[in-house]
């Protein structure tokens, strides 16, 4: 006669087993998550060209430190940021916009606490001095005509933008006025100068709001043509120029 009591503790063994295993791979995918990196895709090109629709990159959570931001769902359990680090000026970060608190954004770190900071005819001042730019080239962004230009900070880290060179009516772009940034603020644009909202329309973003520093595009989709949630359309809609970029502003000699 056969023991079917012994094999129903041994199932309910296994299904514990499997519970226990399932937990603790949960609880690893949240703390790295949280604390070491966390993937991010992008929807707009706010941020051509050097992030483009279809990217999908790491973001590192402890380079700024942590706040109930870096938990998911913004969960309070982190009453204050805490292990705090200041972005270093050019480096591409990802915030919580301060218009709701929520909506994840991302853009370049352009002014620091205690700098001043004004837009000229396109033009950006740090502290009174006009950072270097050179044209490397005119490009087609979808059917606009674009500059792209090499911008050099006063700490010599380079990076490219966008400059539309056809400016539109009544959205002004390119000038802001000069402004003083406080304590645990931060003034951010987008590399796709005319087509990106940052700081000059949501204002400064707050040291509490940041989330972490982008790394690297891991792998990039062609959204016009598949994405990584449709696998048939992988390999014709691969960016292959576009597997493990950095994401790191070039440092100048």
């Amino acid at each position: 006669m056969k023991n079917i009591f012994f094999k129903e503790k041994k199932e309910s063994s296994s299904i514990k087993k499997n519970f226990v295993s399932l937990f603790y791979a949960v609880l690893a995918a949240l703390v790295i998550r949280s604390f070491l990196y966390e993937p991010f895709s992008i929807p707009s090109g706010s941020m051509y060209p050097n992030l483009k629709v279809g990217d999908y990159l790491f973001v590192s959570k402890f380079s700024y430190g942590f706040s109930k931001h870096s938990l998911p769902f913004s969960i309070p359990i982190i009453p204050q940021r805490i292990f705090s680090k200041e972005p270093e000026r050019g480096e591409i970060v990802v915030f919580k916009t301060p218009e709701d608190n929520k909506t994840d954004y991302i853009k370049r770190v352009i002014g620091l606490p205690g700098d001043t900071l004004e837009m000229k005819d396109n033009l950006i001042f740090i502290n009174d001095i006009q950072i270097k730019i050179k044209t490397i080239n005119t490009e087609q962004y979808k059917s606009f005509n674009v500059k792209k230009n090499s911008e050099i900070l006063p700490n010599n880290l380079s990076y490219e933008v966008y400059e539309f060179e056809k400016t539109f009516e009544g959205l002004n772009t390119n000038n802001f006025s000069k402004i003083k940034i406080p304590k645990d603020k931060f003034f951010v644009l987008g590399d796709n100068r005319d087509n990106s909202q940052d700081s000059r329309f949501i204002g400064l973003i707050p040291r509490e709001n940041l989330i972490g520093r982008a790394e690297i595009v891991v792998v990039s989709f062609d959204t016009d043509i598949g994405s990584l949630l449709k696998f048939w359309t992988w390999f014709t809609a691969l960016r292959k120029d576009r597997l493990f970029v950095s994401l790191l502003p070039n440092q100048i000699e």
